[in-house]
């Protein structure tokens, strides 16, 4: 079974090693047809602590980290530009 990646924007990276990713998902409504925004928050494994808070990212689900962290950062853009600026 393949590992699902899910896309969406760093919102906190206060926590070492970690960062809050707000992934937001759009689908109609079954009844009355509106599309309808839907957000959620995952935490994710930044081992070099390389995303801030605004930065696109790609977030990959992986075995257990710790007691909420099952997702890790495997790609992103960042805010100021193209690519992660490790600052």
């Amino acid at each position: 079974m393949p590992k699902r990646v899910l896309q969406g924007v760093v919102v906190s990276d206060k926590q070492d090693k970690t960062v809050v990713v707000k992934v937001e998902r759009r689908f109609a409504h079954p009844v009355l047809t509106k599309i309808i925004r839907r957000s959620k928050n995952y935490q994710a494994h930044d081992a070099e602590n390389t995303w801030k808070v605004g930065d696109n990212v790609s977030i990959e689900e992986t075995v257990p980290i710790s007691k909420t962290k099952r997702w890790v950062v495997i790609a992103g853009t960042s805010a100021k530009g193209a690519g992660a600026s490790a600052e």
